[in-house]
């Protein structure tokens, strides 16, 4: 029997039914605020899938040896509340067929819906952005007011990357969530960092969102809201094997947009892998 392409996440191979992870893609920037575009990640980061080699030597696994699913894109709504809801629906589904959902954005307003259902004790997000406006452009679910909307829902919240805010919203983020902005991650060091989150979380459950923009823009240009001076992909990695070590019921990367020569979509690619990995390489312990 030949071999044939498709476009679904690279080895993802398992039957719905057997898979522990799922994998959904969420074409949506509908709010985008600057570049337009990140509704056509979910197609991108497949394709960059089918560059890697199924072995992960960190984890000593092949991915096929995982039992994960992708399910394809939803057939997204106009509006951002009705995606929200529509994400809800499909999480919620997920969760009584006892999976792991691992959504690819769109922007960052679809894990709203994602975490309204899950109802996480913690929300850890990488982010360029604190996005804690109440509302923004007319819409209180625009990607701007994702930490405002997810705070409605989970009070325990871990911002790592933020360097783009409001005086009045860094504030507050040092006032009420943990805060450890890109310069503190330069300063202090991811490791040192991840020691001090890891030890918050405990044996709570957590909610992992990666905003593609938390990385620094000239290091992955393919962004809608691009700003330098971040993270660096080695930073995110770090964060995904650390934090999938927990009791993660929900990830999420979005925010990328295709428009660049492709080297934000195979990093996001290959740190959606490190989450699976990494989350399954745990429990086998």
């Amino acid at each position: 029997m030949q071999s044939f392409s498709n476009t679904l996440f690279a080895d993802a191979e398992t039957e719905y039914n057997d898979a522990r992870y799922v994998i959904f893609g969420v074409p949506f920037d509908g709010t985008t605020s600057f570049k337009a575009g990140a509704r056509d990640a979910p197609l991108a980061v497949r394709a960059a899938s089918y560059n890697l080699e199924t072995y992960l030597p960190y984890y000593d696994i092949e991915m096929p040896e995982i039992g994960f699913h992708d399910m394809g894109d939803l057939y997204c709504d106009c509006l951002p509340d009705l995606v929200v809801d529509q994400v809800a629906d499909a999480v919620s589904d997920l969760v009584k067929d006892e999976k792991i959902p691992v959504m690819i954005g769109g922007e960052h307003s679809v894990t709203i819906g994602a975490v309204q259902t899950l109802a996480p004790a913690w929300y850890v997000v990488c982010d360029a952005h604190l996005d804690m406006q109440d509302e923004f452009r007319g819409s209180p679910y625009n990607h701007d007011c994702v930490t405002a909307r997810v705070a409605e829902t989970v009070k325990n919240i871990i911002l790592i990357g933020p360097r783009s805010g409001t005086r009045e919203e860094f504030a507050a983020a040092r006032n009420e969530y943990h805060l450890y902005t890109a310069d503190d991650v330069q300063e202090r060091g991811i490791t040192a960092i991840l020691e001090e989150v890891s030890g918050l979380i405990g044996e709570e459950t957590v909610y992992l969102s990666i905003d593609a923009d938390a990385v620094d823009c000239c290091l992955t240009p393919g962004l809608g809201t691009p700003e330098p001076f971040g993270l660096t992909p080695t930073d995110i990695r770090s964060v995904i094997r650390r934090i999938a070590q927990k009791n993660v019921v929900g990830f999420d990367y979005v925010e990328v947009l295709p428009n660049d020569a492709g080297q934000t979509a195979v990093v996001a690619a290959h740190l959606i892998r490190e989450f699976i990995a990494g989350h399954f390489c745990s429990r086998q312990k």
